[in-house]
This record gives C-alpha cells, sequence and structure tokens, in this order.
C-alpha cells in the first residue's frame, strides 16, 4: 500500500527574497511589497492573483498524494491561515506544523530541523515512507509521482541541470549528486566549487543536480534528522547532510531516478517575473480548486 505522505517546508524567513536588489521595471508595487513582507510561497504570482504554493499543492492532488503537512514559520501564519479558510484542496488532507526558532536565534535552524520538528507531529507516520518538497520550488506532477509510485523507502529526483530554464550560474548555487554505478547516492555537495562539477559530468556528459526532493523513511531518516550537525558556514541543519549521514551508515539505500525538466524556483526577487509567466503559460486554462 502506498504511503500518500508529503512534507512541504515552508518555515524558512525568505532572507534572499528579502535583500534589496535594482528594481525591475515590470515587478510592480504590489508583487515588491509582497517580496518584502511574505513568506515567498504566498506571493501572488499565479493567475488572477492565487499564491505559488496553489499551483504546488495543485500538483501534489494530482499526483495522487492525500496527506499533506506543511511546516511553517513561528513568526508566519498566512500559510495556515489561508489554506484553513475557504480555499481548501478538497482532495487533501492538510495539516500544519510549526518550526519553533530556538531561544537566543534569529531565524530558524534550517531545513533538517524543520523536518525534524514536522515529523514529531505525524507520529503515525512511524512506519511509513513520505516525500518532502521545498515550498518555493514547483515540482512537476510527474517528478512527484515517480517518488510516489516508488518500490525503494528512500529515493530522490536527480534533475539534468541542462533541462532547467537557468543560466550555468544559478545551477552552480544548487548541489550536484553523486551515483554509484547501480544508481544509488553516494554523496551530495553543495554549492560546488569548479573542479567539483567537472567531476561529476556523467559518462554522458550530463551533469545532475539535487533540488531537496526526497522520498524517506520515517524511522529511517528520523534519527539523523536529530543528530545533524550544524553547517559551520551557514549555520544551519540542513536536510542534505542528514540525508549523506544516512547514506553513509546505510549503503545503496536512497535510489536516484533522473528526469529532465525545468523547476521554477522562487527563490530571488529576479525570479518572480518569469515564475509568473511561467505559470501563466503553464496553468493559464487550468481550474485549481
Amino acid at each position: 500500500m502506498k504511503n500518500r505522505n508529503i512534507v512541504i517546508l515552508a518555515g524558512g524567513i525568505s532572507s534572499r527574497m528579502r535583500k534589496p536588489v535594482e528594481q525591475n521595471k515590470l515587478l510592480d508595487n504590489k508583487l515588491a511589497l509582497e517580496a518584502d513582507s511574505k513568506s515567498k510561497s504566498m506571493i501572488s504570482v499565479g493567475v488572477d492573483g492565487r499564491p505559488f504554493l496553489d499551483y504546488l499543492l495543485y500538483n501534489v492532488s494530482e499526483a495522487g498524494y492525500i496527506n499533506v503537512l506543511i511546516v511553517i514559520g513561528e513568526k508566519d501564519e498566512s500559510i495556515k491561515n489561508y489554506y484553513s479558510g475557504e480555499r481548501v484542496f478538497s482532495k487533501l488532507n492538510i495539516a500544519f506544523a510549526t518550526q519553533l526558532i530556538p531561544e537566543g536565534r534569529g531565524k530558524p535552524f534550517g531545513t533538517a530541523d524543520a523536518l525534524f520538528q514536522g515529523l514529531n507531529s505525524v507520529k503515525g507516520w512511524k512506519d511509513e515512507s513520505f516525500t518532502v518538497v521545498n515550498s518555493d520550488n514547483l515540482y512537476s506532477q510527474k517528478a512527484l509521482q515517480i517518488l510516489l509510485e516508488s518500490e525503494y523507502d528512500n529515493a530522490m529526483i536527480d534533475y539534468d541541470s541542462k533541462g532547467f530554464e537557468l543560466g550555468e550560474e544559478r545551477v552552480k548555487a544548487y548541489a550536484i549528486s553523486l551515483k554509484n554505478k547501480n544508481g544509488f547516492l553516494i554523496d551530495i555537495v553543495e554549492k560546488p566549487n569548479e573542479e567539483q562539477m567537472k567531476q561529476a559530468y556523467d559518462s554522458e556528459g550530463i551533469l545532475r543536480v539535487s533540488m531537496n526532493i526526497f522520498k524517506l523513511k520515517y524511522n529511517v531518516i528520523y534519527n539523523f534528522l536529530k543528530t545533524c550537525p550544524i553547517n559551520p558556514v551557514r549555520n544551519e541543519k540542513e536536510l542534505p547532510t542528514a540525508v549523506k549521514m544516512m547514506i553513509k551508515e546505510n549503503p545503496e539505500s536512497l535510489y536516484c531516478y533522473p528526469i529532465s525538466e525545468h523547476v521554477p524556483d522562487l527563490t530571488n526577487k529576479e525570479d518572480i517575473i518569469p515564475t509568473k509567466n511561467y505559470l501563466e503559460k503553464q496553468f493559464g486554462g487550468i481550474i485549481i480548486n
């Protein structure tokens, strides 16, 4: 029986989105204000002003998931307020967990901590697998369904970097994935340098990257999330680090599914207009409810 569970990580403080940049003439005042004040996933870049997260939830629903846990920030109730109101996706059981900020910190403790706190609120999933995704990336129904249907307890989507509608400099900010000959993950390299990128190209000349979309078994990943060390540079507990700890202790435990497609990424203000155009093109004639 499939475990139709998914966790959406939406507890960050959107610091990169709020960095000041030269004002894009195409970015109207309303969107600029939202970018500086809202969770990224709630910016109204969609058709008729719908928030970005509507489209991720639509794809989640169409892919066949039922139980959705959204991990939200301690200082932002906008997501919970919106999806607890009239606009609820009827096929989804949406629940919320709050990522609490430890005393003495000004921001959340990262994605590993967000998932750890989230899993503590759904202990009924303990013997089950779940998919986990970012809230500011629009993963396709295809990618989401691959993980839902996977025969493996732990898996990830392994993207061909050439499939992204992004420049090479942007790809360098992502994490490259290294696999063994059987297709199982052996390492994730965050923000690789030039030499690491050159060595990561596979036999087909493809550089594959992780976009933080994993299928994980609750009782396998849990303790690695709990004991995940703090990244000394970013001062956060990061999900890829916990995943690497898991595969080090359990070799050939996470299978990589290679696909090539664009993944809209709503990270910076510069992403707003391209994302808005993409959503209008892809979802303009689709009724989302």
